[in-house]
């Protein structure tokens, strides 16, 4: 099983209690360069540091996603692989595009995520700056996902974004509480729980 665990924006003390766990836990370790590794190094010295190169060249990027993947997945078919990425592996990383390419060759390999302390929120803090109401964060010129806040009637909702474009859908209510559920595009309740977040995606083209 491979599991992409997330570091933080960069302070050792904002590591989660269970990024710390899973690094101890591991039977491997890799890393995507030094600074991670500094991250990690307290609890796993033994980590693997792969190269993941900060460029626009998409051949050479490619090259190295493809090494990278061949060198995780023995360790990910025989035990517990832990990827360990700055700030939050599903929020503009590149562990989502590694496990894509792992799982063309390997498709018997497992894969979770644990969140850590993404930019996003780390920035608010820094800068002293307090958000509220909707916002927009995109690394591109047009942002093709919205994430909502304390949705109370989520298929009302979705119905409104379809006529926006808007094909995908994933609610989560009560997150990492007691009562969990996780609802996809077919499924959306009419009602939800105050703690709930929804996600929408449309294709663009």
């Amino acid at each position: 099983m491979l599991v992409g665990v997330g570091l933080g924006p960069g302070d050792p003390e904002l590591l989660t209690l269970r990024a710390v766990r899973r690094l101890r836990e591991a039977d491997t370790v890799f890393v995507p360069g030094k600074l991670a590794y500094e991250l990690v190094r307290p609890y796993r010295d033994d980590a693997e540091i792969l190269e993941f190169p900060m460029t626009s060249d998409e051949a050479y990027i490619l090259e190295c996603m493809e090494r990278n993947a061949d060198r995780i997945a023995p360790a990910a078919e025989k035990g517990l692989a832990v990827f360990g990425i700055i700030g939050d592996p599903n929020f503009y990383s590149t562990f989502s595009r590694l496990c894509g390419m792992i799982a063309e060759k390997h498709p018997d390999i497992e894969f979770s995520t644990d969140p850590g302390i993404s930019s996003i929120t780390a920035f608010a803090s820094v800068a002293g700056v307090p958000v509220a109401g909707g916002f927009i964060v995109s690394d591109g010129p047009e942002p093709g996902s919205r994430i909502f806040m304390k949705v109370r009637k989520p298929a009302a909702m979705a119905e409104e974004l379809r006529r926006d474009g808007y094909t995908e859908f994933v609610l989560v209510e009560r997150m990492f509480m007691d009562g969990q559920r996780v609802y996809r595009s077919n499924d959306l309740p009419e009602t939800s729980d105050y703690f709930s977040i929804m996600f929408a995606r449309r294709l663009h083209g």
